[in-house]
């Protein structure tokens, strides 16, 4: 048995963080009924190219193991069939700004009332009570003004944002973590509660011990490319015919990188490079000598030496050749399901492994509003002529 069999989640979210979130409790077992607009539905489902078979495939990556409803919340009726949810549900996830749900008659104070064992957890831009709660906010907006961008890039190039909306996701994660805690909570005290999720907490919570060195000691950090603050050597080498990721973590491991594998002793007998202070201070002047001893070996050479040292290396590869990689591999890390409009779906599986209660087998993302009248007669108990008045009014799709 999954290990959230039998929780039921409203998930009124969409883009990325919060179905981001909404789909790992989804993998872990839980029932996930997607809200989505009659107009369109989750704005990722137009995010494209690419796509496949029609669909976007940016919707697919955060949506699989749901119910998608199709229901006009602005509508008398389509409110009431959301109160009507939140009352048999266990947790809400939403990521409206506060003002448009205070509009709806849809805070937190009252489904509170409604079900007072709902975990209710708001996924927002900036957080619940202070002057800038209804600022939309969004991944890239985040990336620049957590200084997560002037930290990522080359030295004396611009600011670069990460490859992925990382900050959207780890907000989703920082989601379920909360969500897991409130029901862990609630087993003891019998009472729901409500989490304020904001993206830009999680983007200064995440930049970690950057944001430890610049608190305690006041020095703005900068950009270092693909190298490391306070690690040396840490970053790409070009070798004869490739390139290589070196992460060279402690002082022993440098000592093997230089007697062992370059047969270069002078460059951690030299003062200046056998600690790794001195080596962090002294860069400039270790770097050339180490590039240019790489130079010497082929790709696969150095790779093979460094791993026989116990020395941390990887060749840079781009995502089709992480995917044919042998961690991909051995861990079976791609899934599929068959989608009704696209065909075989391919995802990446849920990092999350258990011993006795794995994450449920993947079903596709579901179509827009796949999922309203089975839901709404099940869980509602609406029978035909009502789901057809509820049609007729523009409640639902």
């Amino acid at each position: 048995m999954a290990i959230l069999q039998g929780i039921k989640v409203l998930d009124l979210t969409r883009i990325l963080a919060g179905p981001w979130s909404t789909m790992a409790l989804a993998d872990l077992g839980a029932t996930v009924w997607k809200v989505e607009n009659i107009k369109g539905g989750d704005d990722t489902r137009s995010w494209m190219p690419p796509e496949r078979g029609g669909v976007s495939t940016y919707y697919l990556s955060a949506n699989r193991n749901k119910q998608s409803l199709a229901i006009d919340m602005a509508t008398p009726q389509g409110r009431q069939l959301i109160l009507e949810l939140v009352a048999e549900a266990d947790v809400l996830v939403e990521n409206f700004l506060p003002a448009s749900l205070k509009r709806l008659g849809l805070d937190y104070s009252t489904l509170q009332a409604i079900n007072p064992r709902l975990v209710h957890c708001s996924i927002t831009g900036y957080g619940h009570d202070n002057p800038l709660e209804n600022r939309p906010g969004y991944d890239f907006i985040i990336q620049a003004e957590s200084g997560f961008m002037s930290i990522t890039g080359e030295q004396d190039g611009e600011p670069m944002r990460l490859g992925v909306a990382f900050i959207d996701l780890v907000t989703g994660m920082n989601a379920v973590q909360g969500i897991l805690g409130a029901l862990y909570e609630r087993e003891k005290s019998g009472q729901g509660q409500s989490l304020d999720i904001a993206l830009s907490d999680s983007a200064l919570h995440f930049l970690a011990n950057v944001a430890s060195g610049y608190l305690n000691t006041g020095k703005v950090p900068g950009r270092y490319g693909n190298a490391h603050a306070s690690i040396v050597p840490y970053q790409l080498f070009n070798s004869a015919d490739g390139r290589i990721a070196l992460a060279v973590g402690n002082d022993d491991q440098y000592r093997r990188l230089c007697h062992q594998v370059l047969q270069r002793p002078e460059l951690y007998e030299d003062p200046r490079f056998t600690l790794n202070a001195g080596r962090t201070r002294h860069r400039d002047e270790l770097l050339p000598l180490l590039q240019d001893a790489f130079m010497q070996w082929t790709n696969a050479a150095l790779i093979d030496a460094l791993r026989e040292q116990g020395i941390p290396v990887g060749e840079v590869k781009d995502v089709a050749q992480a995917f044919a990689s042998e961690p991909a591999r051995y861990r079976e890390l791609v899934i599929s399901a068959e989608h009704p409009v696209a065909g075989e779906v391919r995802m990446v599986r849920s990092p999350l492994r258990f011993s006795r209660t794995p994450t449920v087998a993947a079903t596709a993302p579901p179509l827009h509003g796949q999922h309203t009248d089975a839901v709404l007669g099940e869980v509602l108990g609406k029978g035909p002529e009502e789901l057809a008045t509820l049609r007729k009014a523009g409640a639902i799709l």
